[in-house]
């Protein structure tokens, strides 16, 4: 069953009384075999997907078998970047619609109600992060239901192999709120995932003008079912006996999904012309294809930072994952470029005191600190460490690329997401979101906000092809002079919605929103191009369009347009912070209640005034439980930290007694345990023959003929000596012997080794070496291959 916190609210009170946050909040993973009841039974979910929109319908099924009435409070995840549109109650025959209202309002209303023994229902986004609402349910008296339907809309994350990612986060690990950090801290209340006391359905309806070739997922699907003989429409389900132990995560592939499009949506009847709602909306996406002289020439110059989190959560094989990720950055820099790595938890570190030149010498210095990284710096404080490395002078002529690994679970995702856009004029940002439970909100607002490209790790996914795709986006010269122009016929005017765009990559989507004022004809056409310069080439794409609404969108592009507004105001909002607002907040609130799309300053509320019998006694709090990954909590390290070690050990000793399938490396711990557990580190697994033979690659590019080097291609070095050709150098030899194995034996993983690869072939161009053919005439017969010299790039 589920942790439960119980409080009891008088009648006559109008606040909520406080939920401790310090050992209560510690206290929650060992609390769950208390058995208490948890009002909350089942969760449904339908997901309809239209090209790379959806629409996500929750029904959660709340019972009160207790015989006092209740009030029940979940906390849970949803992604950052929804837009949250609709929220009502059914309570027998009666439903209620909840109405849009400034949050303290909305609010007030909530305890006036319960105060006078009303039902009553409140859903608001947390004031810390935009991707972890909050519901109450009030006043559920003993032995009723009430069925709450949630609807949101979002946008599909374009994957690097062109598949579209839509994410149900299920998973919820606390956050860590940093020492002296503004605000109360998100509270959840969280149980591993096998003791989740509610069950989850699942159900997606995919439709797009293209056919769908595939769905898949990280979890256990029914057959996908085709609805018509073109294949543009199917339906996939939840297998039954989800376990809670990871998001549901859908991947949808359509056929030759690059396709810019442009859909016109309609505007809603009832709301006045010429405003938001009243106007039609335009959604465009934009797939930019750069010219392949461009993009065949990588950048030889940047400053490469990575900064990785070495928090508890991330042990086991994050952590060692995380280690293979860097050997493979390391190994595929350019020669030429500047680079450093820091590590965080509580406190961070760096390898070298500032951004050193690549070289033999750093590399391996680099390599040797990366190979004794473990997850053992405590909670997760990304804040300071950034705040130092924006504080180090840029270097001149080497562009700063950021690269952030994170599982996410922090308490102060806006500040952080402030940090980076005050200095994105200075540098790029990519980030990666690991694990389950990763907020969306800090991995895409980091990556948005720092002109990046923002990447999730989940389950069995391997990190380093994500990463390696993310290294190329840093190596693409970038995209400069971005501007949108439309083309429109005289008497229709338009309003950009969506923020400026000031990043390209290859191949990736970029969306527009607009407003569209103004009649036009049935037949009227528009045009918007896009300008931009690359490597000093300038470009643009056009793509014209009809101004005709298609049919049955509903409302959902101007939602998302609302949604994006929204979240611009709210950051113009905090950019002002301390200054005069200039009624920001207000245009936020008038335009969250104008579209029905909750934002930071407003909320859903939903008062029962049919039900005529007043529900008397105390109130009973129930904190529905959110699945995590670990028991005991990550956002409370801080008061782990400062626990006697007696004390911390006989917590996590219960816990493990507790939770015998759970390792200790959820925690936070004291120094001197990290020491003690370093000399009882378990073996490691073999290491991966690719990563074998990537470690023994040199800074230039090159290979050293060695012993080492023979074992990684399965040779002895007698075999590997005598079939070197007369005239080759032994460098030459090994270089052109390691280029055919990974052609030969690890295409699979090319996305991995393809920037080392190219690395290493103009290393061997460079030599000028006399007998290239020969040698991969040898290397062939050496290693039993047939790869022609051409795709080795010779």
């Amino acid at each position: 069953m589920g942790c439960v916190n119980t409080t009891t609210r008088k009648k006559n009170c109008s606040q909520q009384l406080p939920v401790h946050t310090g050992m209560m909040m510690n206290r929650c993973g060992l609390l769950t075999l208390q058995r208490e009841p948890v009002p909350l039974k089942s969760i449904e979910v339908e997901l309809e997907v239209r090209d790379h929109v959806a629409t996500v319908v929750s029904t959660l099924n709340y019972e009160n078998k207790e015989d006092k009435p209740l009030e029940a409070v979940f906390v849970f995840p949803l992604p950052g970047d929804a837009a949250v549109c609709h929220f009502s109650a059914q309570i027998g025959q009666t439903q209620i619609v909840a109405e849009v209202k400034e949050k303290q309002k909305a609010r007030e209303e909530y305890d006036d109600a319960l105060s006078s023994g009303q039902q009553a229902f409140l859903l608001e986004e947390s004031d810390q992060s935009p991707d972890i609402f909050s519901l109450r349910v009030g006043s559920l008296p003993p032995g009723e239901s009430a069925s709450i339907r949630l609807e949101y809309v979002t946008e599909l994350a374009v994957q690097a192999d062109d598949g579209l990612r839509f994410c149900l986060p299920a998973v919820l690990n606390p956050r860590y709120q940093p020492q002296g950090s503004k605000g109360a801290g998100v509270q959840v209340t969280s149980v591993p995932a096998s003791l989740v006391p509610y069950s989850l359905s699942f159900s997606a309806r995919v439709s797009s003008p293209r056919p769908v070739s595939k769905v898949e997922s990280n979890c256990s699907l029914d057959p996908l079912q085709y609805l018509n003989t073109d294949q543009t429409q199917a339906t996939v389900k939840l297998a039954a006996g989800h376990k809670f132990d990871r998001d549901v995560e859908l991947l949808i592939y359509y056929k030759d999904a690059h396709q810019p499009t442009a859909v016109v949506e309609a505007g809603q009847a009832s709301a006045e012309p010429g405003s938001l709602m009243g106007d039609p909306v335009v959604m465009v996406s934009l797939y930019p294809e750069f010219p392949q002289s461009v993009m065949s020439s990588t950048a030889s110059c940047g400053e490469f930072v990575f900064l990785m989190d070495r928090s508890g959560s991330m042990s086991n094989t994050r952590i060692r994952s995380a280690r293979d990720t860097l050997l493979l950055l390391l190994k595929s820099l350019p020669v030429g470029c500047y680079f450093n790595i820091y590590s965080f938890g509580s406190r961070y570190e760096h390898i070298f005191l500032k951004s050193v030149e690549y070289s033999q010498q750093t590399m391996e210095e680099a390599l040797k600190k990366v190979e004794q990284m473990e997850a053992d710096l405590g909670g997760t404080e990304i804040l300071q460490p950034l705040k130092h490395i924006y504080s180090q002078p840029c270097i001149q002529n080497q562009p700063r690329q950021l690269f952030v690994f994170t599982d996410g679970e922090v308490g102060n995702t806006k500040e952080v997401i402030d940090l980076v856009k005050k200095n994105s004029g200075s540098h790029r940002c990519f980030s990666f979101g690991i694990g389950e439970g990763a907020s969306s909100a800090l991995i895409n607002g980091m990556a948005k906000e720092g002109g990046g490209d923002a990447q999730f790790i989940t389950g069995t996914d391997r990190m380093q092809p994500k990463v390696m795709q993310s290294l190329r986006f840093a190596l693409q010269p970038a995209v400069v002079d971005i501007s949108v122009t439309w083309d429109l016929p005289q008497e229709v005017s338009v309003t950009v919605l969506s923020p400026p765009i000031t990043t390209l990559f290859q191949g990736q989507r970029s969306l527009i929103y607009a407003q569209l004022t103004g009649q036009s004809s049935e037949a009227a056409e528009g045009c918007v191009t896009l300008k931009y310069s690359l490597a000093g080439h300038p470009s643009e794409n056009q793509l014209h369009f009809s101004l005709r609404p298609a049919e049955d969108t509903g409302l959902t592009l101007h939602r998302l347009g609302a949604r994006n507004l929204i979240r611009s105001l709210e950051m113009e909002e905090r950019d002002r912070r301390g200054q005069q607002d200039g009624g920001v907040k207000e245009k936020v609130v008038q335009l969250s209640v104008q579209s029905g799309v909750s934002s930071s300053f407003t909320a859903f509320i939903a008062v029962n005034k049919d039900n005529s019998e007043v529900i008397q006694g105390p109130l009973v709090r129930r904190n529905i439980p959110t699945p995590c990954t670990f028991p005991i909590l990550k956002s409370s390290g801080r008061h782990m930290i400062h626990m006697d070690a007696p004390r911390r050990k006989a917590i996590m000793y219960a816990s493990m007694v507790m939770y015998e399938d759970t390792e200790t490396d959820g925690f936070p711990m004291m120094e001197e345990e990290n020491q003690s557990r370093k000399s009882a580190v378990p073996e490691q697994p073999p290491r991966d023959p690719l990563l074998q033979l990537v470690s023994l690659q040199e800074a230039s590019g090159c290979w050293l003929l060695d012993p080492a080097l023979a074992a990684a291609l399965g040779k002895t070095n007698e075999e590997v000596e005598k079939s070197k050709p007369e005239k080759a150098s032994s460098e030459v030899w090994a270089t052109i012997l390691a280029l055919i194995w990974l052609h030969g034996f690890k295409m699979d993983a090319k996305d991995e080794w393809e920037l080392l690869a190219m690395k290493a072939a103009s290393w061997l161009c460079a030599q000028n070496a006399p007998c290239v053919s020969e040698c991969v005439d040898a290397g062939n017969v050496l290693l039993g291959c047939s790869v022609k010299k051409e795709a080795l790039g010779l």
